[in-house]
């Protein structure tokens, strides 16, 4: 794949020759003025219609730059929160005057998204969700990303406090690999994960331009898995918006769960750019954020033995206690079909005292009777560790950016970007995962043209020292005394106590009373009423030498477990990386502008390298690479006077691994007067994720092992193992291995987007589809024998991906209103409903849905109070409570379907003031405000409240 890079480099070399080509050139000049104070607007973007010529009003509100576009041509003039204007250029001219109006009508913003190229989001042939400059600058949200929460039909799964997963339309999880996220055209997802690490290694908020988000299938025009939705993040060009921007953001972060409830946070933002003349232009990000974490401190008990269910308890109500946020205590044994098999061994002195008594009884108690006698039938857990003991809290994270852009004329530049992201945060999966000093950087070289792009980038993962908590936990228990010495200690320990009580009762008895059914019933009483004394004691005598936290050996025990790799140690490496090369060309001008008409083709490799530590190996002791393409058209027409387009689309894509997938769509938009009528078929697909080819790591719940046949068969599961639910049944069941095939889905959407009146701006959408080929959790138990104890069926378990036989439906709708009171004044809502059909045949899988049925979010704000420069805005969010499923929560919780996450819901809010004197915003915001704890998944942290004062500064803002 790199000498596919060095390869492209005659196609890039021969567009810059033909970029040198002589033409005339125009100049063009003017000031640009508030429409009704008629002061000068500075960084107002003008440019050419169509092209990549352009330039910014500069501190008096005028602009100039020269270009090669013959005349007539029309200039395009856009600020956010003013209305876009669009002006003809017959001749060379210096002094245009041009008044711009406050934007005063919704929904007049252009997106891309949608069809990858510019188009009104009113008449976007399928729904679509936008965040401008001034949303971002306005949200009560801590971050603009935090703020994705608050659009209709986006779900956000917290695990850390500057990480989270975005999902939408089904299937939410911790990481989230049915939606893409793409930064100036790359694909954000980490290599070796298959998903994007939230905003980690993203974007700052000061160089975002725009953010676009795409509910449903988008396969057709993004590639493979675009099932649920697209997120399209814009950085800003350093041509268009120039000058020094910076942000200080610091306040605290409460939740009374933590060992500190109250914490310092602080996010420092700065950027650079200037365009040096109409050719060269550069920009530099930096962004870092301090914060410790919140914390994760479910202690309910999800281990199910011992006749428990899934409930808050502790040691005490349970001698097989597992807690959810609890590492360690999963490890667990059943006492007394471990004591059991010494009854075969004469010499061991159990036995030895067992068959004495038996003796003494004339044979009126049995070995076995009197081993029932003395030792519960139940299971015994090792204490674990809270996570807050174990994990890395020191939330950290540095972003740095920088870019380099060269027009070559009117219609070509060229950029060359480099982006790198380090931090520490806190992410659950089959684990609960501590990313520490994590990194990633993403490169690219761009050749950007008015009617095309050809763009090569490579993504570099370093896991840095992350490691697994819940592996850690295990492994702390196990260097302090190996369970192969605890269990006994502990069993031979209490047994050793409760048979010498039984036999001293039973003789004392015996001797009294003479009666021999009176001894045995006066013992057994004796001795069971003292179980609770003697597993104290059996624990007390097993612990001896626990690793206590906070004490020089536990330390050193856990720096010595992180610092080695897995399976023996917790940490885990992954070093994977991406390499992706793209064009496309659009058609449009050619064609005389009769049909819109793009093409575009993609390749793609990912390269694993785990270092043996995540991913299964070939047959040469190398970890695997995958290579995929693909590519796609799509043609638009508008008929019937310009009231209808229809937009169809078709994409093809091969993974080595799977066979070819295509992927259409087909979509019509109806507009009549203010009103936008769509509909939409749209497929998709999804390409199983590197982890679910390849991964082969053993975890605290399971063994996870990727679905290729390569992985699978080197553990023999195929008719020698059992589904985990007919062995839960107490039927057990045979799996049988089938083919594995990458899941698609087909869905028909139907909407509307337009004005209800003149104040309310409304979108609307219903939507169905159909999975097949679903792939989900499959678990299967290899030790059929010993079905009937679920206490032994940890270690045997083995979970990967499997295809759903039946077809998956899914179906929901979303609703917003958008009403402008006045003044300045706007109140919205927004509501969202999705949910799952059970169509029968799903039993034997973990669907994972995770989402809520309903969801809704109310906002209100005015940006402008009075003319004042106070703004304010606040946002009320709810959601129901839902089933979560996840190859963290215990197996049995899984399928039982009690592992439900509460419903919840917050205020957030801000005040702002423009501090004109000082071209800065000062804003005062808190989210969750009334503080009502609340989590997004299982394991996940509980989210409290965080109180922040930012000051924003910008050399080009406005008075």
């Amino acid at each position: 794949m790199k000498k596919l890079f060095t390869q492209i480099l005659p196609v890039f070399t021969v567009v810059f020759l033909l970029a040198f080509a002589a033409v005339a050139q125009t100049k063009v000049g003017g000031t640009i003025k508030d429409a009704a104070s008629k002061e000068p607007l500075i960084g107002v973007s003008v440019s050419v219609k169509g092209k990549v010529i352009g330039t910014i009003t500069d501190a008096n509100g005028h602009f100039a730059f020269t270009t090669s576009t013959p005349v007539p041509f029309t200039i395009s003039v856009s600020m956010v929160g003013y209305e876009r204007q669009e002006i003809a250029v017959k001749s060379a001219k210096s002094d245009i005057q041009i008044d711009l109006k406050e934007q005063s009508v919704l929904g007049q913003d252009v997106v891309v998204s949608a069809s990858r190229i510019e188009e009104s989001v009113l008449q976007s042939p399928v729904s679509i969700e936008k965040m401008d400059l001034r949303s971002i600058r306005e949200t009560p949200a801590a971050n603009f990303y935090d703020a994705l929460r608050n659009m209709k039909g986006v779900e956000v799964s917290t695990q850390s406090v500057n990480f989270s997963s975005i999902s939408m339309r089904g299937f939410n999880s911790n990481g989230n690999v049915r939606v893409v996220q793409l930064i100036d055209g790359m694909d954000n997802q980490a290599p070796g994960l298959n998903f994007s690490v939230g905003n980690i290694v993203g974007i700052s908020e000061l160089d975002l331009e725009g953010l676009e988000v795409l509910p449903g299938a988008a396969s057709a025009l993004y590639g493979p898995n675009a099932m649920n939705g697209i997120i399209l993040m814009n950085s800003k060009s350093p041509f268009l918006y120039q000058g020094l921007s910076a942000q200080v953001k610091a306040g605290a972060m409460y939740a009374g769960n933590r060992a500190e409830a109250l914490t310092p946070y602080g996010d420092v933002s700065l950027r650079y750019a200037k365009a040096i003349n109409n050719k060269w232009a550069y920009k530099i990000n930096f962004n870092m954020l301090s914060a410790e974490d919140w914390a994760a401190t479910d202690t309910r008990d999800q281990s199910l033995l011992n006749g428990r269910s899934l409930g808050f308890g502790d040691r005490s109500t349970n001698l097989a206690y597992n807690g959810v946020g609890i590492y360690g205590d999963e490890t667990n044994v059943n006492m007394l079909s471990s004591l059991t098999p010494l009854l075969g061994v004469p010499t061991n002195p159990l036995t030895a005292g067992i068959n004495q008594i038996s003796k003494a009884t004339g044979g009126l108690l049995t070995p076995s009777a009197i081993l029932g006698y003395i030792v519960p039938n139940v299971a015994i857990s090792r204490q674990g560790y809270a996570e807050s003991d174990i994990a890395s809290y020191a939330n950290r994270n540095i972003k740095f950016n920088a870019a380099l852009h060269y027009r070559f004329n009117d219609k070509v530049e060229l950029i060359l970007q480099g982006s790198y992201g380090q931090g520490t945060a806190m992410y659950t999966g089959a684990d609960r995962y501590s990313i520490k000093n994590f990194s990633m950087g993403q490169y690219k070289a761009e050749l950007k043209g008015s009617n095309f792009f050809l763009r090569a980038y490579t993504t570099q993962e370093n896991s840095g020292d992350a490691y697994a908590t819940g592996t850690l936990g295990q492994l702390i228990n196990e260097a302090a005394k190996p369970s192969q010495a605890w269990y006994p200690e502990y069993f031979s320990t209490f047994a050793g106590l409760a048979l010498t009580n039984f036999g001293k009762v039973l003789q004392t008895t015996l001797a009294q009373t003479g009666n021999p059914t009176t001894a045995v019933g006066t013992a057994i009483a004796s001795t069971q009423a003292s179980f609770p004394y003697y597993h104290g004691t059996a624990r007390s005598v097993a612990d001896v030498g626990r690793l206590v936290p906070g004490t020089a050996a536990f330390n050193t025990a856990v720096e010595a477990i992180k610092g080695q790799a897995l399976p023996r140690g917790a940490k885990f490496t992954d070093k994977s990386a991406l390499y992706h090369l793209e064009g496309m060309y659009n058609l449009t001008e050619k064609l005389n502008n009769k049909v819109e008409m793009i093409v575009g083709a993609n390749y793609r490799q990912y390269a694993l390298n785990s270092e043996g530590t995540l991913f299964a190996l070939d047959n040469a002791g190398n970890e695997f690479t995958i290579n995929e393409f693909g590519a796609y058209a799509q043609v638009a027409k508008k008929m019937f006077a310009d009231k209808f387009k229809l937009t169809g689309s078709l994409r093809y894509d091969k993974n080595e691994n799977f066979e070819g997938q295509f992927s259409p769509r087909l979509s019509g938009v109806y507009s009549e007067g203010r009103s936008n009528f769509r509909a939409s078929y749209q497929t998709g697909f999804r390409i199983p994720t590197t982890q679910d080819q390849y991964i082969d790591l053993q975890t605290p719940s399971a063994r996870l092992l990727g679905g290729l046949a390569v992985v699978q068969d080197r553990y023999k599961l195929s008719g020698n193992s059992y589904t985990l639910q007919s062995v839960l049944a107490g039927k057990p069941a045979p799996y049988q291995s089938k083919a594995w095939k990458p899941e698609q889905v087909r869905t028909l959407e139907f909407g509307y987007k337009g004005f209800l009146g003149d104040r309310i701006l409304a979108d609307f959408y219903v939507y169905q589809s159909n999975f097949t080929n679903f792939s989900a959790g499959q678990v299967v138990v290899q030790t059929p024998a010993q079905h009937q104890d679920p206490a032994v069926l940890g270690n045997k378990l083995y979970s990967f991906p499997s295809n759903v036989d039946n077809e998956v439906v899914t179906n929901g709708w979303g609703l917003s209103l958008d009403y402008q009171l006045g003044s300045n004044w706007t109140l919205g809502t927004n509501v969202s409903y999705n949910a799952v059909k059970d169509n029968g045949g799903l039993n034997n899988y973990q669907l994972a849905f995770n989402t809520p049925n309903y969801r809704t979010n109310i906002t209100i704000g005015n940006r402008n109070i009075g003319g004042s420069g106070w703004g304010v805005n606040a946002v009320w969010r709810y959601q129901e409570k839902f089933v979560w499923q996840s190859s963290i929560v215990n197996q049995v919780v899984n399928q039982s379907q009690q592992s439900l996450i509460p419903s919840f819901n917050t205020l957030d809010a801000q005040v702002s003031k423009k501090l004109s004197g000082l071209k800065s915003i000062l804003k005062v915001g808190a989210t969750n405000l009334f503080g009502t704890p609340y989590t997004t998944g299982w394991a996940n942290p509980t989210v409290g409240s965080m109180y922040y004062v930012s000051i924003t500064f910008d050399e080009l803002l406005n008075k």
